[in-house]
């Protein structure tokens, strides 16, 4: 049965990603043997309905049974939802359910949920505990991990944030049985972009494998092989740039156009992964264009993402002149040039502020359906 744990040697908030088959039944008793936890400790469970109604009953009465006094606050679901209106909830929960310093709140579900629980938590009572248990494969091998959180702005995503480390990440693969389709296929992007960024060897597995776009199919040694490689490769990243002053950013590989359509399809036509897919293919094509990797690599990012059944098509009716504005208010832009990672090789990429208009704008269109 897996199980590993990964420390995250960070000097202020050591902590660590533990991956263990049917661990969340086992929270409290996690929590207990790392000293997390003890008699009479206000916790406060964050979670959407879909969520809870699967793992919320075995998290609460594990929490309960390590002593902790325990409440849930239900948000709604969804990218759409995360705004400063749902974050309110929390703060009106962690108001009713009186929230100390010493509290946490436990982050239950994908990466919505652990970013805005986790920006909840930075800014409570000028910043309290959180505990990342995530649900989905999207937020086990990203989200959930270094400590980025926040909320989304009209004009932007994420522009509202803090740096706040989790005390732990919990991650049980056995949850992802319950995962829509589309969502795992969508958090295989963020597995991709590992291995484009940093871990060959992982691309290597993922183009060998038969099948990926479904996680039953995977089995159970390649499905551990993904959590850890790729949690190994956040963690390996987070270590040595904790706030994102320089190495850390390569981390939004495919994220810069990723976050531009997305906010130009209201957060409604692609889901974060998918977008991130298309942010990787035309962040592949300015490279080829620029002359920093080749034709094959690209041909093999590509031929990754179709097998994977993400969509490897642009919108053929996008604005491309609004795609160029929003991506000159991206939080990555710095002195007013917008910072694309872009990839040199299988497992290495450099940061990029000098790319022209123009071939961004060729990048998408010659992706465009």
């Amino acid at each position: 049965m897996l199980s590993r744990s990964i420390p995250v040697n960070l000097p202020n908030q050591a902590y660590k990603v533990v991956i263990q088959a049917g661990g969340q039944a086992d929270l409290g008793s996690i929590l207990q043997a790392q000293g997390l936890v003890k008699p009479g400790q206000k916790l406060l469970v964050v979670s959407n309905s879909q969520i809870f109604r699967h793992y919320g009953p075995d998290i609460m009465d594990s929490l309960l049974n390590a002593g902790a006094d325990v409440e849930k606050c239900l948000i709604p679901a969804g990218e759409r939802y995360k705004t400063p209106k749902t974050l309110q909830k929390i703060y009106d929960a962690a108001l009713a359910h009186r929230l100390e310093r010493g509290s946490a709140l436990v982050a239950l579900g994908g990466g919505v949920v652990g970013d805005m629980t986790g920006f909840a938590a930075a800014t409570w009572l000028r910043g309290i505990g959180v505990i990342q248990v995530p649900t989905s494969l999207l937020a086990m091998v990203d989200a959930a991990i270094g400590g980025k959180t926040g909320v989304n702005h009209p004009q932007g995503k994420n522009l509202i944030g803090a740096f706040h480390q989790p005390r732990l990440v919990l991650i049980d693969p056995h949850t992802l049985q319950t995962l829509p389709r589309r969502e795992f296929r969508a958090a295989m992007a963020e597995v991709i972009k590992y291995g484009v960024i940093w871990d060959a060897e992982l691309f290597d597995l993922l183009e060998n494998a038969l099948v990926l776009d479904r996680v039953e199919a995977l089995g159970d040694d390649l499905l551990g092989q993904i959590l850890i490689r790729s949690c190994q490769a956040k963690v390996d990243v987070v270590t040595k740039d904790e706030r994102e002053s320089g190495l850390r950013a390569i981390l939004n590989y495919g994220h810069t156009l990723g976050h531009a359509l997305e906010s130009i399809t209201q957060y409604r036509q692609f889901n974060h992964g998918e977008a991130v897919g298309l942010g990787m293919l035309a962040a592949g094509e300015i490279a080829v264009r620029m002359g920093l990797w080749t034709e094959v690599d690209q041909s093999r990012q590509m031929q990754l993402v179709e097998k994977v059944k993400l969509p490897s098509a642009w919108p053929g009716d996008l604005d491309l002149d609004t795609v160029l504005t929003l991506l000159s208010s991206d939080k990555k832009v710095k002195d007013g040039q917008v910072r694309f990672i872009l990839p040199q090789a299988i497992g290495q990429v450099i940061i990029h502020d000098q790319v022209p208009p123009a071939i961004i704008r060729g990048a998408i269109q010659s992706l465009q359906a």
